[in-house]
């Protein structure tokens, strides 16, 4: 399975250009998932969302469609991961668990300030869940950030397995140790293309591999040439020849992500959904 699409898709800068003139705001995720065929949600990055949002989304897209979810940074970012029990239960009792079989990775960002620490990293994926049951449980553990009547603390399909990736910022990561650590602990490496600003990595370290695009020559702003895609393109379908792909264009500045996106499913002979 290769999914390819965007990361987020609420941007003012993308109305009139990507999306069309005279479309309602209220129905640009259903117009974009008819573009692509996967969409990296990451305002769960910025705060926790509602359980009815989730389902909102969930019904707005095609039936095999699946988001892939970015982990809050109150986590990431302001616990560094550690002592992070209830934060994790109260992200996920704040609905991702309503996309149901619509639900694919889950993304886990790390700030350029924070270095490696195998144990600090170890620690936190073993409060990692594996299923959606256990995302179930764990979330009712949650808070009073997560009000009761709010959280969502079920799962349709309990056995329906939950992935995981971590992205990395900072070069002490250009370690040996982490590939055998993330193995250990099945969590994929995101490959991650910065412009060269932070590493990229390009070692499979679980039965999926995630890429993040975030502009080749300028960060967060630049497009990818047809020759920038035909090599992405190849590498999608190595990769493929051994497990899924989840490759997410952030290259919104300029609205290059979503048509980038489509040029590498083009690229791919992959329809969207």
């Amino acid at each position: 399975m290769i999914r390819v699409g965007i990361s987020g898709w609420t941007y003012p800068r993308w109305r009139k250009v990507f999306y069309p003139e005279g479309l309602p705001q209220r129905a640009e995720l259903s117009y974009a998932a008819r573009q692509v065929n996967s969409i990296e949600i990451n305002g769960s990055f910025y705060s926790l969302q509602r359980p009815k949002s989730y389902q909102s989304w969930h019904h707005q897209t095609p039936d095999d469609f699946v988001f892939s979810v970015k982990g809050g940074r109150f986590i990431t970012h302001m616990k560094k991961l550690a002592g992070v029990e209830t934060a994790l239960a109260n992200f996920f009792a704040s609905g991702p668990l309503a996309l149901g079989s619509k639900l694919g990775p889950f993304l886990w960002q790390l700030p350029p300030t924070l270095g490696y620490d195998p144990d600090r990293l170890a620690t936190f994926f073993d409060q990692l869940p594996r299923t959606a049951g256990a995302a179930a449980e764990l979330a009712a553990h949650h808070d009073s950030k997560v009000p009761e009547d709010q959280a969502l603390t079920t799962a349709p399909d309990p056995e329906h397995p939950l992935r995981h990736c971590l992205e990395v910022r900072h070069p002490s990561f250009n370690d040996p140790g982490l590939i055998d650590l993330l193995r250990q602990h099945d969590i994929a490496l995101v490959v991650a293309d910065t412009a060269g600003k932070w590493p990229m990595i390009k070692k499979i370290t679980a039965d999926f591999v995630y890429v993040r695009l975030h502009g080749d020559t300028e960060l967060y702003t630049s497009g990818y040439s047809p020759a920038a895609i035909d090599a992405w393109a190849r590498e999608v379908e190595k990769w493929a020849e051994n497990g899924d792909v989840y490759v997410y264009f952030d290259n919104d500045a300029k609205v290059h992500a979503p048509r980038d996106a489509m040029a590498l499913l083009a690229r791919l002979g992959i329809s969207a959904c």
